[in-house]
């Protein structure tokens, strides 16, 4: 009987569950989907997505556009076609689609976990080709929408060419009727009659256009006056995927530009072009300077190409490596062999690079490079690099300071440097001891003796004909890379050194100047003769900053060597005598907030005469340097704990106040002048809607004068709409039946109407 009981149970209970799925399958069947039927706003919005991935495409240097554009224009076509269906299957298919999407997403993030932004476009690209093959409500163009606009906003973060702006100029101008169409449907005025695109818009082909000049316009003026405080909020840094290999030789230096042993590679090299002896010819593609070994007895020129782009927090010399030995044509690092391996751990790409205690003031300095051609595998970096984010597990740090990685800078590999940039302070530099430590007393004051003698008087006459004694090294230094930038000359002719022959002597005494890496290897030799310890460091000057991308741009020709000096407690600090150059190479006192608007200051001021460039810049100069201090002492009082905060925020209000203020009065002061350039009349009538507006009785655009008037009856005590009335029946038979009306009584009736209107509030309160 039990078990009876149980079947009839369970038999009832399927049959309600099978009554509620028909119900259920039979509502779904009966209500109509909410289609989207605007053609053009379908194609638009793929047109959206299909630039936000071409965009992605050439920002990351990815291939997706060539399956992402064709299978999502395929599925934007299927689902025109199916708009009137249920599409269950489809739909679930797609559901699956997108697991497998996110599942390709979780595995590709093992290998990308310090920068997953190109990861998170995949699967956002992804995502976008399943969606598009089930897009029939206008909601679901709206999540398309976003998916472009995300991809955009990725390629942004990822792009480092100008290329992108032109696509973001494409997507701006797609994006603005998107918006238009959008809107309309929202409010159900889209129709379906599509030979006429532009008018479903509401706008025609100028107005577009000219909204868009003036959003690009507007974008433009913000983002030159936008300032830019230097500063990564995350510190999760860009970095490229993960590379296996490790050290077989951590004193090895792999230039492109040699072969293994040091000979030259490529046309015309000479065999002893790494090897810092006899005369040979440049390699026309990579620097000389970047090897263990360098020869200054070469002679040639580089062929420009970019090799670096740098987001960086501010701009300075992009150290490279460090050279103590001079062998009278070149320079080598002596202690090659004693470089230490750096081994990071395997769940984080961040190496903690050890630095010398220094009592200098410095500055945290965020670096991100990006080779973009072959490079050694010598790491640029601003000085005293405390923290690395690289793809390999080890690096490599000799004696001077010099990072270097396991294998070369290959083309799209991209790190990240923490640099402890120390302030260069002159009075606390001009009074640094002079007793070195024997270390640095024995590497950094060798001299030839064949030259010592001869270089040391020539030195000691240079300083000599300073108007004042100088007596501390970082003035001995000043003066003497002023000398050599001033009294020596670049010469581009020089003829091959003999086998026997020193540089420094022969630039000093025979021709009067050198090649531009030659005078800071003759600086260095002098410095060192007068005990000063100095060493020989070349590197990459700033490049060309791009104020649209954030970013340097660095090419060969922008390598070249400068001279550091040592000041006991203190450390290292860079001098140039180069010609053209400027003494003291950029560093982290330029101020680099507001630099689009100084990059197109500059632009400016080449076209106009030198006195109006200066009396302007003057005036300019002044009025940033305010609007700077005024920011940075916000920002400390920000900074200030609870009271600075408290302080801030009071005088956040005051300033919104003023200006509420200031912004009503501009106003009014614009209101009053159009009043006065209307006829009589036409400004008496106009001054009556406003009044009245402000009493919450608004005339719609669409109403006529005397519609108006009409309406006042049913929303207006009598008295005043029959003032109204008179008013708008005066106005409408001067304006259209050319009647002179009589202003003194209609001035009376809204006066009267005022009056009234605040006697009447009055006795209310």
């Amino acid at each position: 009987m039990f078990d009876n009981f149980g079947t009839g149970a369970s038999k009832g209970v399927r049959v309600q569950v099978q009554a509620i799925a028909n119900r259920f399958k039979r509502r779904l069947e009966t209500t109509p989907p909410d289609v989207e039927e605007s053609l053009l706003l379908r194609v638009l919005v793929q047109a959206l997505v299909l630039v936000g991935i071409a965009a992605t495409d050439v920002a990351a240097s990815t291939g997706m556009s060539f399956w992402a554009v064709p299978l999502s224009l395929m599925g934007a076509f299927w689902s025109w076609q199916h708009r009137h269906k249920r599409n269950t299957a489809a739909k679930f298919c797609i559901a699956i689609g997108m697991l497998l999407a996110l599942a390709a997403f979780f595995v590709g993030l093992r290998g990308e976990l310090n920068d997953t932004r190109l990861v998170l476009a995949e699967l956002l690209v992804q995502l976008q080709v399943l969606h598009s093959f089930d897009l029939p409500r206008r909601k679901d163009l709206g999540y398309s929408m976003v998916i472009g606009l995300i991809l955009i906003s990725v390629a942004c973060t990822l792009s480092q060419t100008m290329t992108f702006g032109l696509l973001l100029l494409l997507f701006l101008a797609i994006a603005l009727p998107v918006l238009v169409l959008d809107y309309r449907s929202r409010l159900g005025l889209q129709r379906q009659q599509y030979e006429a695109p532009f008018q479903q818009t509401g706008l025609a082909p100028k107005q577009l256009l000219s909204f868009l000049l003036v959003i690009l316009v507007s974008g433009l003026l913000v983002f030159a006056c936008l300032p830019r405080f230097p500063g990564y909020q995350l510190r999760s840094f860009p970095v490229s995927p993960q590379i296996q290999k490790d050290f077989e030789d951590n004193s090895r230096i792999i230039n492109p530009g040699y072969v293994k042993s040091g000979t030259g590679k490529g046309e015309g090299s000479s065999s002893k072009q790494g090897e810092g002896l006899g005369p040979g010819k440049l390699d026309e593609n990579f620097y000389y300077g970047f090897n263990s070994r360098i020869n200054q007895n070469l002679r040639g020129a580089l062929k420009p190409r970019v090799v670096l782009r740098i987001r960086s927090q501010a701009e300075g010399f992009w150290r490279v490596l460090a050279f103590d030995r001079y062998l009278g044509q070149g320079w080598e690092i002596s202690r090659n062999d004693r470089a230490i391996t750096v081994t990071r751990p395997d769940w984080s790409y961040q190496f903690f690079l050890p630095r010398p205690t220094s009592l200098s003031k410095t500055k945290e300095i965020i670096q991100t490079y990006t080779a973009v051609s072959d490079l050694p595998n010598l790491l640029p970096a601003l000085t005293q690099a405390k923290e690395l984010y690289f793809p390999t597990r080890q690096v490599a740090i000799d004696p001077n300071g010099n990072v270097r990685s396991p294998l070369e800078l290959r083309e799209g590999l991209t790190y990240t440097v923490i640099s402890e940039v120390p302030y260069r302070d002159r009075t606390r530099l001009r009074d640094a001891p002079q007793s070195y430590p024997p270390n640095i007393v024995d590497d950094y004051l060798n001299v030839p003796p064949k030259i010592l003698e001869r270089v040391r008087q020539r030195t000691q006459a240079l300083l000599a004909t300073s108007p004042k004694p100088i007596t501390s090294a970082y003035e001995k230094a000043l003066f003497l890379a002023q000398a050599v930038k001033q009294r020596y000359t670049i010469q581009t002719d020089l003829p091959f050194l003999d086998a026997d022959e020193d540089l420094v002597e022969a630039f000093l005494f025979k021709y009067q100047g050198g090649y531009p890496d030659h005078f800071s290897t003759a600086l260095t030799v002098m410095l060192r003769s007068v005990n000063i310890p100095a060493r020989f460091i070349a590197g990459f000057g700033p490049g060309e900053f791009n104020p649209f991308t954030g970013l340097y741009i660095v090419r060969n020709t922008d390598a070249y060597a400068i001279t550091e000096v040592f000041f006991p407690k203190y450390g290292w600090f860079a001098f140039d005598p180069i010609p053209g150059h400027e003494l003291i190479p950029p560093s982290i006192e330029e101020n680099q907030t507001f630099s689009v608007l100084r990059t197109f200051w500059r632009w400016v001021a080449g076209w106009l005469p030198s006195p109006v460039t200066s009396w302007l810049g003057q005036g300019f100069g002044l009025v940033a340097g305010w609007i700077a201090f005024a920011v940075a002492s916000l920002m400390s009082l920000f900074s200030n704990g609870w009271i600075g905060l408290f302080v801030g925020l009071l005088l956040g209000l005051a300033c919104g106040f003023v200006g509420w203020l200031l912004w009503r009065s501009w106003r009014n002061w614009r209101y009053r002048r159009w009043l006065g350039t209307l006829p009589p009349m036409e400004r008496f009538y106009q001054q009556m809607l406003t009044w009245l507006a402000l009493q919450g009785f608004r005339k719609q655009p669409a109403q006529t004068p005397l519609e108006y008037a009409q309406q006042s009856y049913d929303a207006q005590p009598a008295a005043r709409a029959a003032a109204i009335d008179e008013i708008s029946q005066a106005y409408v038979r001067w304006r259209y039946g050319g009647s002179a009306p009589n202003l003194t009584q209609l001035k009376q009736r809204l006066r009267e109407l005022k009056q009234r209107s605040a006697s009447k509030t009055r006795r209310k309160s």
